[in-house]
């Protein structure tokens, strides 16, 4: 816009010299050059310009700067805590904005200031810890992550998040009991319409799994543990943005990949940074439950939502696409986001 204004400036006085040159000669008559009418023509054309360009034009020249974009409110926020560092709140505050702008190495030091203030007693600061780590790298729910989720459910065995990460946190070490038990109890707490069902799906993923294992030990012999993972069975896909939403749509990128034409949890998924293209390789390492993934030949489905609101569970107006994949035959397949969620 600046250019653009230097320009119409330069044609506005190259315009005035032209007009006001012929005035300011000298006449072959007695008449004196005509200085005042050249002055007028120039502060017509100069201020008469300006006035009908302001006038006219759809620029919003009042319009304020984006004082309050995200980025700047946690940047005020951050400098705030500089001066007040004891402020308990803030720093939870501030954990939770940086997890929103997907700055998960800030928001893990924000909620460990917050967790050392509160002398390791403030869940949300616990959980804000676990879930920025494994935001950063999925296997940390099986190393920090997952202590300091349990460290939350000792001091607060009712936390509804707790409850949820606590019982996906048990089922990936094994203890399926203490899973079905923890998602039970968080189904007993009447959790949201939108969280429900994948609630109730993992009580029932978790209640094959323990039926096989007990009609196993019924017959006398252990329980073997289903077949392993074959390492050659990738699903791969290159994510990228439909014509419509070319211009970028912000958030997080979760790729799952379930079983064609049924319901329950994904057999795999992964949360990532919301840019496009991208090349996005999911395998049995992926898997949402110990044991339960995909194999060479299966068909399933792949789908990519890009999460406007952050939570993995699907929201009215996320953008997704989805595909079908024969896994172990299909090579790298284009999918692209180009529908929303009504």
């Amino acid at each position: 816009m600046t250019s653009f204004v230097l320009l119409v400036a330069a044609l506005t006085v190259a315009v005035v010299i032209l007009v006001a040159i012929p005035l300011l000669r000298a006449r072959a008559t007695a008449e004196p050059p005509a200085r005042w009418a050249a002055l007028g023509v120039a502060a017509v054309m100069v201020l008469g310009g300006a006035l009908l360009y302001g006038l006219w034009s759809n620029w919003k020249w009042h319009a304020a700067p984006e004082a309050n974009s995200p980025q700047t409110m946690v940047a005020r926020l951050a400098r705030r805590l500089e001066q007040n560092p004891q402020d308990l709140e803030g720093w939870l505050t501030l954990g939770r904005s940086y997890l929103v702008l997907q700055e998960y190495p800030l928001a893990l030091r924000a909620f460990e200031r917050a967790d050392r203030m509160s002398a390791g007693k403030d869940v949300e600061a616990l959980m804000g810890e676990a879930e920025a780590l494994a935001l950063t790298d999925e296997a940390e729910l099986s190393g920090r992550a997952g202590r300091l989720i349990e460290r939350a459910l000792v001091l607060a065995p009712d936390t509804g998040k707790a409850l949820f990460f606590g019982g996906a946190v048990a089922a990936r070490r094994g203890d399926l009991p203490l899973a079905r038990e923890r998602f039970v109890k968080l189904l007993a707490m009447n959790p949201p319409a939108s969280v429900r069902p994948l609630i109730e799906q993992q009580i029932r993923a978790l209640d094959e799994k323990l039926a096989g294992g007990t009609a196993a030990a019924g017959a006398g012999t252990p329980p073997t543990p289903g077949p392993s993972p074959e390492p050659n069975a990738a699903v791969r896909v290159n994510v990228s943005l439909g014509a419509r939403l070319a211009a970028g749509a912000p958030g997080p990128l979760f790729v799952f990949v379930r079983k064609s034409g049924e319901g329950g949890p994904p057999l795999a998924a992964k949360r990532l940074e919301g840019r496009f293209p991208q090349s996005v390789i999911l395998t049995a390492a992926d898997a949402m439950m110990p044991g339960r993934t995909f194999s060479a030949g299966q068909n399933v489905e792949v789908v990519a939502r890009i999460a406007r609101s952050g939570n993995p569970v699907g929201a009215k107006g996320d953008p997704f696409g989805k595909i079908s994949y024969q896994v172990g035959k299909d090579g790298v397949v284009n999918l692209v986001i180009d529908q929303v969620l009504p």
